[in-house]
C-alpha cells in the first residue's frame, strides 16, 4: 500500500510537469494552465485509484470519492489553518463556494434517487466542461496578473523541456498511476478482508487520506509562502473536480451503487462541512486556528463515527 500512495504521488507529480510544459511550449496562457490543465491532473491519483476499483471493488471507489471530499475541508483546510490563519479571496465566497454546495447538493439527491450510472455520470461530465469553460472566460475577463505570474512562476523552469521530452513524462506520470492504482486497491481490499471490514470504509478512511496527501502538502506549501487564498481555493477546486470529474468519469464508465448507511453519516456530513465553508469564509475573511482546530476536531469525529457505523456498531 505505502509503495502504491508513493507511485501515485509520483505518478500525479510527472503528470503535472509533463502536462504544464507541453501547454507552456505551445503558449497557452497561464491561466488557462492552471486552471484547467494543473486543476485536473492533480486530480489524477483519485481518478486513477477509483477507476480501477470501480468494477470489482465500487465501494472503494464512492468512498474515495467522499472520504477525499471529507478530508480536504476537516483535516486539510483544519491543518492548513493550525499552520497559518487563511486569508479567504472575496470571489471564492461569492462564486466558486456557493457552486460547490451548489454540486454536492446534487451529487447528494443522485445518491438519494438510487445511484450514480450512466445517465449521472454524463451529466456530471458535462458539468465538468461547463465548470471548464466558465472558469476560463471568468480568468479571462479578470486578467488577474497575480495568478497569471503565480502560474507563470511554476512553469518557467518547465520552459527548457522539448515537447517530446514533456510527452514521455505524461506518459511516465499516467503508467505510474495505473499502477499505483493497482497497488493500492489490491491491498486495500486484502486489508479490508484480514480485517474484517468493508472496502467502503477503507475507501473512506486510509485510501482517501492516502490519495488527498498531495493536495496537503501542496497546501502546506502554500501557507508557508504566504498564499492562504491559493491553499483554499485549491481544496474547493479539488472537491468539486472530485464530485464532477471523477464522479461522472466512474459513474460512467462502471457506474456506483449508494450504500444505505452512506446515506445517513456520510452524504450529510459533505453537506454539513461544505455549507459551513459559508460561514468560516465569511467570518472576518480569515480562516483562524481555532476554526481550524474546530475543523480537524469534526473530521476525526466523522471518521470515528463512520467507522463504528461500517463496523455495526451503530446501524
Amino acid at each position: 500500500m505505502l509503495v502504491g500512495f508513493v507511485t501515485l504521488a509520483l505518478g500525479g507529480d510527472w503528470l503535472t510537469h509533463g502536462a504544464v510544459a507541453i501547454s507552456s511550449n505551445l503558449k497557452i496562457n497561464p491561466v488557462v494552465i492552471g486552471l484547467t490543465v494543473v486543476s485536473i491532473a492533480t486530480s489524477m491519483p483519485e481518478m486513477a485509484t477509483s477507476l480501477m476499483a470501480a468494477k470489482e471493488n465500487p465501494g472503494i471507489a464512492l468512498g474515495n470519492i467522499l472520504g477525499s471530499n471529507i478530508a480536504n475541508i476537516g483535516l486539510i483546510l483544519g491543518v492548513a489553518a493550525i499552520i497559518s490563519p487563511l486569508q479567504i479571496n472575496l470571489r471564492l465566497i461569492r462564486r466558486e463556494v456557493p457552486i460547490l454546495i451548489l454540486v454536492t447538493l446534487l451529487f447528494a439527491t443522485f445518491a438519494l434517487g438510487g445511484g450514480f450510472h450512466r445517465f449521472e455520470g454524463m451529466l456530471l461530465l458535462a458539468l465538468t466542461v461547463a465548470y471548464l469553460v466558465y472558469m476560463v472566460r471568468g480568468a479571462n475577463q479578470q486578467d488577474s496578473q497575480a495568478v497569471t505570474d503565480e502560474f507563470v512562476e511554476g512553469t518557467e523552469q518547465l520552459e527548457y523541456k522539448s515537447t517530446g521530452k514533456a510527452l514521455l513524462i505524461v506518459a511516465l506520470g499516467a503508467g505510474a498511476l495505473a499502477l499505483g492504482a493497482d497497488f493500492l486497491v489490491g491491498c486495500s481490499v486484502e486489508i479490508a478482508t484480514r480485517m474484517g471490514i468493508s472496502d467502503l470504509f477503507i475507501g473512506l478512511s486510509i485510501v482517501a487520506i492516502g490519495t488527498s496527501l498531495p493536495e496537503l502538502a501542496a497546501s502546506i506549501a502554500a501557507v508557508r509562502a504566504g498564499h492562504g487564498d491559493l491553499c483554499a481555493g485549491n481544496i474547493v477546486g479539488s472537491n468539486l473536480f472530485n464530485m464532477l470529474l471523477i464522479g461522472g468519469g466512474v459513474s460512467a464508465f462502471a457506474g456506483m451503487d449508494v450504500h444505505d448507511e452512506l446515506l445517513l453519516i456520510e452524504f450529510p456530513a459533505l453537506v454539513l462541512l461544505s455549507v459551513l465553508l459559508v460561514w468560516i469564509f465569511k467570518s472576518g475573511h480569515i480562516v483562524t486556528r481555532r476554526e481550524g482546530v474546530f475543523l480537524l476536531f469534526l473530521y476525526v469525529a466523522i471518521l470515528s463515527i463512520s467507522g463504528l457505523s461500517q463496523l455495526g456498531f451503530l446501524f
